[in-house]
């Protein structure tokens, strides 16, 4: 089993979550969070007055995906968040060494 944490543009969240619908991944877990890369941040002008935005607003995703659907959910990923400019986002991928669904105690790939 494997994590995946994509880190995207906010508006690509919609196109994504309907992507890996798709392909059968039902949970994912969505925080908005900032910050900055190659992308640098940007000026924005309020009230007159210039100042610099250094953290860019972003979306991560989280889910867990069982290792046999793993490079399918990266291939979905990367082809619903891809504008082609600066600061489309990154990908990580990382082990889950266990599983346990809560409600049923179920454990492993059947947790997911």
């Amino acid at each position: 089993m494997k994590l995946i944490t994509a880190i995207i543009k906010p508006f690509k969240l919609d196109d994504v979550r309907e992507a890996l619908s798709e392909i059968g991944i039902q949970g994912l877990t969505v925080t908005e969070v900032k910050g900055f890369g190659r992308q640098k941040g940007h000026t924005e002008l309020y009230r007159g007055a210039e100042y610099i935005v250094d953290f860019l607003p972003k979306v991560k995703i989280e889910t867990a995906v069982s290792n046999d659907i793993l490079d399918q959910a990266i291939d979905t990923i990367i082809k619903a968040a891809n504008t082609g400019k600066i600061g489309d986002g990154k990908i990580f991928v990382q082990n889950i060494e266990q599983t346990i669904r809560i409600r049923t105690g179920e454990t492993g790939p059947e947790a997911l």
